[in-house]
């Protein structure tokens, strides 16, 4: 019986994510992680939001808030990439929006990560090439992904969030 049970648990993940990934490929790509400047202006007017530019000495963060209060923040290297995006708030970002080329990478660790993880954990892919960590519940969503190759030089990546 318990082993049915956890077997009802994981195809429960399986259509969630089946669900949530069908839904990042129905809404409107604007730009995405590895994008440029022009793209955070344009996921600025995409999200309708307003933004906050903070100036580092290595880089910048675009901190943009929506009409519903989540916030998108994007991380740009001096020579204009997004390295990094953080979010938080009551609804999840358009993750086809912000990951971009990188949402097959994404897609197919969120499926690693319910084979491997039987029951609620929070989302955790490694990747040579992507890192995403993200967690939350009804209303409270967060959540960060990053390119290792794209981080600049001397940043942390702990600095994405």
């Amino acid at each position: 019986m318990k082993a049915l049970m956890r077997s009802g648990t994981h195809k429960h993940w399986m259509i969630a994510a089946g669900i949530f990934v069908l839904m990042a490929f129905c809404l409107p790509a604007v730009a995405a992680l590895g994008g440029d400047l022009a793209s955070v202006q344009a996921d600025t007017a995409h999200m309708k939001g307003a933004v906050k530019i903070q100036q580092l000495e290595a880089y910048s963060v675009h901190e943009i808030t929506d009409a519903h209060r989540t916030v998108v923040r994007e991380y740009v290297s001096a020579d204009g990439k997004v390295f990094g995006v953080a979010w938080q708030g009551p609804f999840l970002p358009d993750m086809k929006q912000i990951l971009g080329s990188y949402l097959q990478q994404f897609s197919a660790g969120v499926e690693e990560h319910h084979v491997k993880n039987v029951g609620r954990r929070p989302l955790s892919i490694h990747q040579p090439g992507l890192v995403v960590e993200t967690s939350g519940h009804v209303r409270a969503y967060y959540g960060r992904a990053f390119v290792p190759g794209l981080v600049p030089q001397g940043v942390d990546a702990g600095e994405v969030r």
